[in-house]
């Protein structure tokens, strides 16, 4: 009976293993160079664009942080943005199209 115990315990802690690292696996960070190829190629929008889209949705914000992130094979623009009333914002941006994907409170 122990031994049935130490290997489902065993077994757990490596299912828990396995999905951080498929966590971790579906989002990568993109440089600037795989970045400025997708743009050149027309794949992905500009990203002052974007960034402008973001900070139309919450008038005298300021941009935190910019980056460019694959997934689930979507490149998403992922922007974080403080709010005049301090609030830090996370949004994320469909790359390709500019869609909101993600509007959520950090």
């Amino acid at each position: 009976m122990k031994a049935f115990f130490l290997n489902r315990r065993a077994s757990s802690r490596m299912a828990l293993v396995l999905l951080a690292f498929c966590s971790v696996a579906v989002a990568r960070d993109l440089d600037q160079d795989e970045a400025l190829h997708l743009r050149q190629q027309g794949v992905i929008l500009p990203l002052g664009q974007l960034l402008q889209q973001a900070l139309d949705r919450y008038p005298g914000a300021r941009l935190l942080e910019a980056e460019l992130e694959e997934k689930h094979n979507v490149y998403v623009y992922e922007v974080e943005l403080l709010t005049a009333e301090g609030v830090v914002r996370e949004l994320d941006l469909d790359a390709t199209t500019g869609d909101l994907l993600k509007d959520k409170e950090d």
